[in-house]
């Protein structure tokens, strides 16, 4: 299913600029100001106040993975690349480091706004599919936890088809969802008594 994008709000966010003192961070502070963002400058670490930005802006020519506080790929905020080096290994960094969006030095009159758009864009879209795969990873969890609760129930004599009928009146009778029920069964003494009450 395709995801209907909207344009943010941008006035007000603030974006973190990584990047030692040169004049590519006062032209981007500049372009950034201009489109209604606060700016924050550090070097060489970022601050614990990073967590709470909007953006962060990360100079590809002289980072390294100490700099952050997060593992690679794992920002709190979308992040955008500026690169001035097509060096490999620094491409190399770049793709492990994972950034939203990018812009190459130096820092011109355009491209700020739309990398700030894309960046937002794949952060969003990489955290709903992140979401996504963890509901996916919770219900098979789930569902392995039901297959075992049946084979449990099973093991006391019943086919496979009356062991579900049971834990699907368990449920009712607990007044849970059949994941929970057949949590309850997997788990402990106290769900053997559950099972055997059942």
């Amino acid at each position: 299913m395709r995801r209907h994008l909207r344009i943010p709000h941008l006035g007000g966010a603030v974006a973190v600029i990584l990047h030692r003192p040169h004049a590519t961070v006062a032209a981007l502070s500049r372009q950034l100001e201009a489109i209604g963002l606060r700016t924050q400058c550090q070097w060489p670490e970022l601050s614990p106040a990073v967590q709470a930005a909007d953006y962060l802006f990360l100079d590809v020519d002289t980072a390294h993975d100490d700099q952050f506080p997060w593992p690679p790929g794992r920002a709190p905020m979308p992040t955008i690349a500026l690169i001035g080096s097509e060096a490999p290994g620094r491409i190399e960094w770049l793709m492990n480091f994972g950034a939203d969006a990018q812009i190459l030095k130096p820092v011109g009159t355009a491209g700020v706004y739309s990398a700030l758009l894309i960046a937002r864009a794949t952060f969003d879209a990489r955290a709903e599919m992140n979401d996504q795969i963890d509901s996916l990873r919770t219900r098979l969890a789930q569902r392995q936890t039901v297959v075992r609760a049946v084979a449990r129930l099973a093991a006391r004599g019943k086919t496979e088809d009356a062991a579900f009928e049971q834990l699907r009146h368990m449920a009712m009778a607990w007044r849970v969802s059949f994941e929970e029920a057949a949590a309850r069964i997997m788990d402990g003494p106290g769900g053997d008594k559950e099972v055997n009450d059942g």
